[in-house]
């Protein structure tokens, strides 16, 4: 097949992860469907011609309309702000262009499904990005928990901190705002641990919980990139409209309890991104920060030598490892992004949708919204309400 040509739309922290994605697939899966870097959109000219030199793109656009109405463009790679999210996708699958879009899929659980439904009537490829399904120790998670070594599933447990907003002084960034980001860190960072309960344990039938924002104001942002920000010392204040962190709560439809928690205020984790399952043969550990090693526990051991091994997860028996190093050469975070490439491309050309889907972000997007529910009416809320 020709080279799966891309558009994609935004620059900055998660153009960056994209892009090494991109230039790094062929190298390491040199039998995928290889994309070729065509256009980087961005609204500042100046800014976003930088970043094409700089991560490797033929050319440049300002006006991601022009750019999604391109018959030159194959597959449209959203990773703008969340509000941007509904309005590019929609017109992408007017266009009849394959999509990926960043996670949170949209800003509300209605607009999500709107996306999908346009993909799927579209007939187009369509993917949202959870990129922590695909580190290799995850991928062993799932073939646990699939095989039954693990057996009956009693408790996922799961928890994303970080502390990059700690200090009251640290200006309104976007991430900071309802209309622009659509939640906090329930959304951000809640909504990686969401995704991997689905796809590691199931269905979430209900949910109850708790969220708090700590501070109410912060200074205006004069400047943005990525996730670091600058305002001057006299700045005006604006406030904050999402929460800071945010807890709950669930039960699964096969009767395991789930516990979620995600801050921005847990001073010394920088992202601590991990869980815990338990089920009635074993258990496993995953702490993202050292993602190439999985704990693991089996009660079929002998009494003597029970207790957590250290598994580490670089051999060819692991997913994706016999492309990169010998075993023990461990990975990082940027190659959760090209096996999420290795998929979506593997896809389009086998014909296939692939996994995460839209589909799988609307479910996603539902957990959250009763989440959003439970803390307003401070009750359990079925999934199904939604």
């Amino acid at each position: 097949m020709n080279p799966l040509r891309v558009g994609m739309i935004g620059y900055k922290f998660m153009g960056k992860a994209h892009s090494n994605a991109y230039r790094a697939l062929p190298m390491f899966f040199p039998g995928a469907l290889k994309p070729e870097m065509a256009v980087l959109c961005g609204r500042n000219e100046e800014a976003v011609q930088e970043a094409a030199n700089r991560l490797g793109w033929r050319e440049i656009a300002t006006d991601w309309h022009e750019l999604v109405a391109r018959d030159d463009i194959d597959l449209i790679d959203i990773n703008a702000p969340s509000d941007a999210h509904k309005e590019i996708a929609l017109a992408a699958a007017r266009a009849g262009k394959h999509i990926f879009c960043e996670k949170p899929l949209a800003l509300t659980l209605k607009d999500s499904r709107e996306m999908l439904a346009a993909a799927e009537a579209a007939g187009v490829a369509h993917m949202v990005g959870f990129n922590y399904r695909f580190s290799p120790a995850v991928k062993l998670v799932k073939e646990l928990v699939q095989s039954g070594r693990l057996g009956k599933i009693y408790h996922f447990r799961a928890w994303f901190l970080q502390d990059w907003i700690l200090d009251p002084s640290f200006p309104l960034v976007w991430r900071l705002q309802k209309d622009v980001a659509g939640s906090g860190s329930h959304g951000d960072l809640g909504a990686h641990l969401i995704d991997l309960a689905h796809y590691l344990v199931g269905d979430i039938r209900e949910v109850i919980g708790i969220s708090e924002t700590f501070i109410k104001e912060r200074p205006l942002a004069e400047n943005m990139t990525g996730l670091s920000a600058k305002s001057s010392a006299n700045a005006p204040k604006g406030p904050v409209t999402v929460d800071d962190a945010t807890l709950f709560l669930a039960r699964f439809a096969n009767g395991a309890l789930g516990s979620f928690e995600a801050t921005r205020f847990a001073a010394g984790h920088r992202s601590t991104n991990a869980f815990e399952i338990n089920g009635s043969l074993g258990s496993v550990k995953f702490d993202f920060e050292r993602m190439n090693e999985l704990e693991v526990y089996f009660t079929s051991d002998d009494a003597d030598v029970q207790g957590f091994r250290r598994v580490l997860a670089t051999d060819p028996a692991h997913a994706y490892a016999e492309a990169w190093w010998p075993p023990g050469h461990t990975i990082g975070f940027e190659h959760t992004f090209t096996h999420e490439m290795l998929e979506l491309t593997s896809a389009i050309r086998e014909g296939r949708q692939p996994v995460p889907s839209f589909r799988e972000g609307v479910q996603c997007q539902a957990v959250l919204e009763a989440v959003e529910r439970s803390v307003a009416e401070r009750r359990w809320v079925d999934i199904s309400e939604m």
